[in-house]
């Protein structure tokens, strides 16, 4: 465990795009399934000892770049589930910086909320730095679980939501209202449409904010080793 902490963290600075520190918490990890039949292994075993060492940086590329294909795999497999647990929370009114749906839950906290609670992601908290993980998708190409923005308040990607289809989307839209679906196709939220990202363990943030989720994953592993 200690020579895993130590190896993601050194990996944050060496791969921009490594984005598995903020989806793969503690609790729930992904973890790759040996089932190679012994006979394979040997086999796999001998034609290693001709075949030169990748260095850490390939090792660590080609993990990551398996994770992110689970990652993706994950969003679109449950999307339906993950759609569902958005619609529970429909009612739960605005509040400003809250995390949880007894307290409230604002726009950006709304959408972390859903992604860590039913897939075990966790997202950056705001919702520019949301923009900036997955890739970017045309509006054409929306799917249940993408990640769609908005430019409120004169702000780009000041405001976050879930595409859960036929051209709709649920969120948290402001002060004095509740988590609610509404159509894209309305004036208001047609005329400030952002762009879309889906999640595919992908992203764009500096080493700063990347090193913030990693923090709070670390924090995430102490409080559930605590429990």
């Amino acid at each position: 465990m200690i020579f895993q902490k130590d190896f993601l963290s050194a990996l944050v600075k060496q791969m921009p795009k490594a984005f598995l520190f903020a989806i793969v918490l503690a609790a729930h990890p992904v973890m790759a399934v040996d089932a190679t039949p012994d006979s394979a292994k040997e086999t796999s075993a001998d034609v290693a000892k001709d075949t030169p060492k990748e260095s850490m940086f390939q090792v660590g590329k080609s993990y990551f770049a398996r994770v992110s294909d689970r990652l993706a795999d994950s969003v679109s497999g449950k999307s339906d589930e993950l759609i569902n647990r958005a619609m529970e929370v429909i009612g739960v009114r605005y509040r400003w910086d809250a995390e949880l749906p007894q307290s409230g839950l604002d726009g950006s906290s709304f959408v972390g909320y859903v992604f860590k609670d039913k897939l075990g992601f966790l997202l950056p908290r705001k919702a520019t730095q949301m923009s900036r993980v997955g890739k970017p998708i045309n509006r054409e190409e929306l799917q249940p679980g993408d990640l769609v923005f908005f430019n409120t308040m004169r702000l780009t990607f000041s405001h976050v939501g879930i595409y859960v289809g036929d051209n709709k989307f649920i969120h948290s839209p402001s002060k004095g209202t509740s988590v609610r679906v509404d159509d894209l196709g309305s004036l208001y939220w047609d005329k400030r449409f952002d762009g879309a990202r889906r999640l595919d363990g992908s992203d764009n943030l500096g080493d700063a904010e990347r090193q913030e989720l990693l923090n709070e994953v670390n924090k995430l592993k102490r409080k559930s080793r605590s429990l």
